[in-house]
């Protein structure tokens, strides 16, 4: 069974970090195109990361430039958001999504920056 499991989100403080986690089963990360999205309220959902097969980084949103990170973990099959500096304009559930022929998504990890 094909299932993405994020983790990792939270309330932080602006200026803070957190490490987001995106845990695949049923299909090996490596073999996809693996990306970030995130979806704030009231707005759509925007791509903020992502990483090729081949370990490449794909894209950063503007946004997020400087600050996230997107890396893989091929023996854990799980790929991670990095995100320093956070602002209060990061709040959004944050997904993760891998995409090669078939796409899949999991179901959300809310991060909110506040003080």
């Amino acid at each position: 069974q094909v299932q993405l499991v994020e983790s990792g989100g939270g309330l932080v403080q602006p200026g803070g970090s957190l490490r987001l986690s995106c845990a695949a089963s049923g299909f090996i990360v490596s073999s996809y195109t693996m990306r970030w999205f995130r979806q704030a309220p009231g707005k759509e959902r925007e791509l903020v990361a992502g990483i090729t097969r081949d370990g490449a980084i794909l894209k950063y949103a503007d946004s997020v430039k400087g600050r996230f990170t997107i890396s893989r973990d091929n023996a854990r099959n799980t790929v991670y958001l990095q995100m320093n500096s956070l602002k209060p304009e990061d709040t959004a559930v944050y997904y993760c999504n891998a995409i090669w022929g078939m796409q899949y998504w999991g179901q959300g990890t809310q991060v909110t920056v506040s003080s």
